[in-house]
C-alpha cells in the first residue's frame, strides 16, 4: 500500500501547505532561504501535517486555519532534522547532501534555530493559550531528546527505558502534538482532542521503532543513506538493544566506538538483520501500534478516522 494512496482525498489541501511551507521558509538572507529550500526539497511523506489535518476535521474543518498548524509542527521536525544531521556527521538525509554537507555546520545550526523560530511565529494566529503551551513543551522535549542522543553514543549500557524515553522525545511527542493542535484548532472537546494525544502518541512510538528495524532491513536505495547508519553513528536503537541478549553479538557490539574498522561494523549489522532482535521489535511496535487503534476506536465516526485508521497501520506495518 502507498501512503500517497491512502490520503488522497486531501492531496489538493496538502499543496497548499507545501506552498506554505516554501513561502515560509523564506529569508531576508538568501543563504537561509537556500538552505531551507534545499531541506524541503529534498522531500518526506509530511506524517505530520497529515496527522494535523485530519485530527482538525473532528471539528469545523478550514484549511486556511488548520494549515498554519501543520506547517509550524512540519518546521519543527525539518529543524530537528538539520540539527540531528549535525550530531550524527551525516552526510546524506533522503538520498541527497545535508545542509551541515553542503554548506557548514555553521549554517546548518543556523537554519535549524530559524526553522523553530518560524514555527513559533506561524502558530501565533492561535488564540489559545493551552495551544501555545503544548508547543512550546513539544520543542522544549524535542531538544532534550538531542542532547539525550548526544549523551547516549556509543553508550551500549542503556536500557530499554532509556531508548523509550529518547524515541518519545524524538518522535512520538511531536507526532502526539499534531494530533492534539489539529483538534484544538477547530474547537474540537477536550475529551477527543486528548484522546488524539495518545493516538498520536502511541502511533509515533510505533513509527520510530519501525524506522530503527528498517535501518537495518532496508537498502541504502529506499533509505537515502547507508544501511546500518544509526549504528555507525553510535546511536544505540532498539534492535541493538535486543542484540546484546546475544551472546554471540554482545561482546562485538559492546566494543564498537567511533574509531571500529568498517568492516567489522557492516559485518555486525548483516548479523543484527538476521538475528531475532529484528522480530523482537516488530513485536514492541505492534503493541504500540495496537494501543494506537484500541484508542481510536473510541473517536467519532468519519472518513478522516478511516484515514487514520489506515495511515495507522501503514505505519506499524512497514517492512522496507
Amino acid at each position: 500500500m502507498k501512503l500517497n494512496a491512502v490520503f488522497s482525498f486531501i492531496k489538493n489541501d496538502l499543496k497548499e501547505i507545501e506552498s506554505e511551507l516554501e513561502r515560509t521558509i523564506q529569508s531576508e538572507y538568501p543563504l537561509l532561504s537556500e538552505a531551507g529550500l534545499h531541506l524541503l526539497q529534498a522531500g518526506g511523506k509530511r506524517i505530520r501535517p497529515v496527522f494535523v489535518m485530519l485530527s482538525s476535521m473532528f471539528g469545523d474543518y478550514d484549511i486556511k486555519r488548520v494549515k498554519r498548524v501543520a506547517v509550524s509542527l512540519e518546521l519543527i521536525h525539518m529543524a530537528s532534522l538539520v540539527h540531528d544531521d549535525v550530531i550524527d556527521d551525516a552526510k546524506l538525509r533522503r538520498g541527497k547532501p545535508t545542509i551541515k554537507e553542503k554548506w557548514d555546520n555553521r549554517i546548518a545550526m543556523y537554519t535549524g534555530d530559524f526553522l523553530f523560530a518560524r514555527s513559533l511565529e506561524m502558530i501565533t494566529f492561535l488564540d489559545n493559550p493551552l495551544a501555545h503551551k503544548l508547543l512550546s513543551k513539544t520543542i522544549v522535549e524535542v531538544c532534550l531528546g538531542e542532547i539525550e542522543q548526544i549523551k547516549d553514543k556509543f553508550n551500549v549500557d542503556q536500557n530499554l527505558r532509556q531508548y523509550l524515553q529518547r524515541i518519545k522525545r524524538k518522535t512520538a511527542l511531536l507526532i502526539a502534538t499534531s494530533c492534539q493542535l489539529g483538534a484544538i484548532s477547530t474547537e474540537v472537546d477536550d475529551v477527543t482532542h486528548q484522546r488524539l494525544f495518545w493516538f498520536g502518541y502511541y502511533i509515533g512510538m510505533s513509527y520510530q521503532i519501525i524506522d530503527d528495524i528498517l535501518d537495518f532491513t532496508s537498502s541504502e536505495k529506499k533509505l537515502g543513506k547507508p544501511v546500518g547508519s544509526d549504528l555507525l553513528q553510535g546511536n544505540i536503537t532498539l534492535p541493538v538493544l535486543y542484540s546484546l541478549h546475544d551472546p554471540k553479538l554482545s561482546g562485538r557490539i559492546k566494543k564498537i566506538n567511533k574509531d571500529t574498522p568498517a568492516n567489522e561494523m557492516t559485518n555486525i549489522i548483516k548479523e543484527i538483520r538476521k538475528s531475532p532482535a529484528i522480530d523482537q521489535s516488530f513485536e514492541l511496535s505492534n503493541r504500540y501500534l495496537h494501543k494506537a487503534l484500541n484508542i481510536l476506536d473510541k473517536l467519532p465516526d468519519g472518513e478522516h478516522k478511516i484515514k487514520l485508521e489506515e495511515i495507522a497501520n501503514y505505519i506499524g506495518k512497514r517492512k522496507f
